[in-house]
């Protein structure tokens, strides 16, 4: 009779990886600091020898359920569908599964939600939705930790993932700067909404850095092509003299850039013309493609689900965490070559 086969254990996997078993665990699991090299090792490592973690056992040892909440108040998803992905990457590399559920900014509906993710008991939950402004805490003297994604917590002692607007801003304005325009021009959204408000006192102050201001006042409106159309017409009838635009939104810049092909001004040549959110159907639909300001939406997703995974391996970091945004470059602010 033959013998019976033994399993492959986790110091095995460690032995063959040439690591210890923390590490081997660690690597595993998506926890920990590792070099992407040994990550990756120890993970082929796994796969030679048919290695597979019981969850079960992990649950049991560990006293976790391996799962984490996911609760979004974002009934559009324009910003939170990209957040959730990455952050749904970064829990599936560290085997943990995911309940997402939409709490369609209704405060009641939510509470249920944190109510069920509680009685399932999850290690942990993320917490998102489509504006950058602080919002009430989800909850107070939560029993497993919560971190805030794109949105923040108006709690200081939480932990919230946000884009850095102002510095996406300032990156707009030195791209500009760069490409040899002075005379920029500022249009925007509501006043009230914090986005709004973040990137056009950013601007500002970039300007001003090189002793410069904006030709005119920000123009603050809608969220709209509409409203970049319009803002044109107020550009022109104040005479004000611009080589530039700098958008809120890549929505006005494509409003901006249909009413300046209109009124005889050429992109780039005359004005030079840059976005923000690097929302691929305004951007590649706009004649000529908009340069613009991406706010890495899949990157803030998989830091706010590592911070998470970090807290619930007991290291937290509270406060805010300003994820950076990236510049863009495409032809509405560059001369294509001849």
């Amino acid at each position: 009779m033959g013998k019976l086969e033994r399993h492959a254990t986790i110091a095995d996997v460690a032995a063959l990886a040439g690591v210890s078993v923390g590490t081997a665990s660690k690597a595993l699991n998506g926890r920990g600091s590792l070099r992407e090299e040994t990550r990756m090792r120890v993970r082929e490592a796994a796969r030679q020898l048919n290695f597979e973690a019981n969850a079960g056992a992990r649950s049991l040892h560990s006293g976790r359920t391996y799962t984490v909440g996911m609760i979004t108040t974002d009934t559009i998803g324009r910003f939170s569908i990209p957040v959730l992905m990455g952050a749904e990457d970064a829990l599936g590399a560290g085997e943990m599964s995911v309940f997402l559920c939409d709490g369609r900014d209704d405060p009641i509906r939510e509470q249920y939600y944190v109510k069920t993710l509680l009685s399932r008991r999850v290690d942990g939950m993320i917490v998102t939705g489509r504006r950058t402004e602080a919002r009430a805490p989800i909850g107070a003297n939560l029993p497993v930790p919560v971190v805030y994604a794109f949105i923040s917590s108006a709690d200081p002692g939480d932990c919230s993932v946000v884009p850095d607007e102002a510095g996406g801003a300032r990156k707009a304005v030195e791209h500009l700067l760069a490409v040899g325009r002075t005379r920029i021009a500022h249009v925007t959204g509501p006043e009230h909404h914090n986005s709004a408000r973040v990137r056009a006192a950013a601007a500002a102050e970039r300007l001003a850095e090189d002793g410069l201001s904006l030709v005119a006042p920000p123009l603050f409106g809608g969220w709209s092509e509409v409203w970049g159309r319009q803002a044109v017409g107020i550009l022109l009838a104040g005479r004000s003299e611009f080589d530039a635009v700098f958008c809120g939104s890549d929505q006005i810049a494509r409003g901006v850039c249909d009413a300046l092909r209109a009124a005889g001004r050429r992109v780039p040549q005359d004005v030079a013309l840059i976005g923000f959110d690097n929302w691929d159907v305004m951007t590649e639909a706009c004649q000529p493609p908009l340069t613009s300001i991406d706010l890495d939406l899949e990157g803030l997703g998989r830091s706010a689900a590592e911070m998470l995974l970090a807290a619930i391996n007991g290291s937290p970091s509270p406060g805010r965490h300003a994820h950076p945004c990236r510049l863009v470059v495409r032809e509405s602010t560059t001369m294509p070559l001849p």
